[in-house]
């Protein structure tokens, strides 16, 4: 199959090699997984294709070793790239079967797929597997329009059935989780280890890269817009990007976390799969989605982020959600590069 460069995200159902051989098909259905979100567009997975299944490996060479130390986003990611594979394979036919973190003596095996039979798909995953190609993570403005109240609880729902949770934060909450988020923002901008590694994964806007953050898309406006990477790297941002996602926050129509009841890696690949499909169910009614990390990020913090919320639990992800205006895809490394 000829991905159209000009559309990193191009992919035709119709091309699927339905008689060809398995691990044509498997490579076939990995073109949908590679179209997971992931921290810092780092695309961190690998996949070893055999005939009877396909192996999820994380990629240890795209870890992110300051804003992420133990790895919990980079498997999050991982996580996310596995529901995308699951999704493909109920409708293109299969059952699907998962075994997750199937060998302790091999830490970055995330996952074994295999084709789990004949299967059909119902028509809700159907609607999330067209959505696969439409998904953006969108930073820009959210229009002054609520998320319906159906629509919340239907995706509290999805979360939980992947074994994750959903809390919106209303009144208080949401004025103490903006001012965490600027608190976060603050020190991590004053850490130059951390604006070196931030720096390097933004791009120019000219520049065609595989994989990272254009500047459009990054979220670092107060410094990115007006110096570019170099100036990120260089000089301390004294406060204006946090007094700018402070207000992102407070103004966000829906503010969430997506936490779990444990934590650690099997955790983490419930967080991500959790993640992969409340963001296409959201998509597919036409509901953006971006992140606000920064106190799920910074270890002293996490744990007033859960004391925040009033529950048992390990916060994993924040959550900004909205109707928002049409952004680009962000490009993909080949398949080629992905696979062992």
């Amino acid at each position: 199959m000829q991905i159209i460069h000009s559309d990193p995200w191009y992919v035709s159902e119709e091309d699927f090699p339905r008689r060809g051989p398995p691990v044509e098909r498997w490579r076939f259905l990995l073109q949908y997984a590679i179209l997971a979100p992931s921290s810092h567009n780092s695309q961190p997975w690998l996949f070893h294709v055999q005939p009877k299944q396909v192996e999820l490996r994380a990629d240890q060479t795209r870890a992110l070793p300051v804003v992420d130390p133990e790895d919990r986003e980079l498997v999050i990611s991982c996580g996310a790239a596995l529901y995308h594979l699951r999704l493909a394979l109920r409708y293109f036919g299969f059952a699907g079967e998962v075994e997750l973190l199937p060998d302790p003596d091999r830490p970055d095996l995330m996952a074994v797929v295999r084709w789990g039979g004949a299967g059909t798909s119902t028509d809700a995953e159907r609607a999330l597997f067209q959505a696969i190609l439409l998904r953006r993570t969108n930073r820009r403005r959210f229009e002054d329009r609520a998320v319906p109240a159906p629509l919340v609880a239907e995706l509290q729902a999805v979360t939980e059935a992947e074994g994750a949770w959903l809390d919106v934060l209303q009144g208080d909450q949401r004025l103490a989780l903006a001012d965490l988020i600027a608190e976060a923002d603050d020190r991590q901008m004053a850490d130059r280890r951390f604006r070196r590694e931030l720096a390097a994964w933004i791009h120019p806007n000219r520049l065609v890269s595989r994989d990272g953050m254009p500047a459009y898309a990054s979220g670092v406006t107060a410094v990115v817009e007006t110096g570019g990477p170099f100036v990120l790297r260089t000089f301390e941002d004294s406060g204006t990007q946090a007094a700018i996602d402070r207000r992102i926050a407070l103004g966000s129509p829906l503010l969430a976390v997506l936490g779990t009841n444990q934590d650690g890696p099997r955790a983490w690949l419930q967080a991500g799969q959790a993640l992969a499909r409340l963001l296409l169910l959201a998509c597919a009614q036409g509901v953006s989605a971006s992140y606000l990390n920064q106190p799920a990020e910074v270890a002293e913090l996490r744990p007033r982020l859960a004391n925040m919320l009033n529950r048992t639990g390990f916060p994993q992800l924040i959550l900004r959600m909205g109707y928002g205006p049409e952004v680009k895809a962000t490009q993909r490394r080949p398949l080629s590069d992905v696979l062992v």
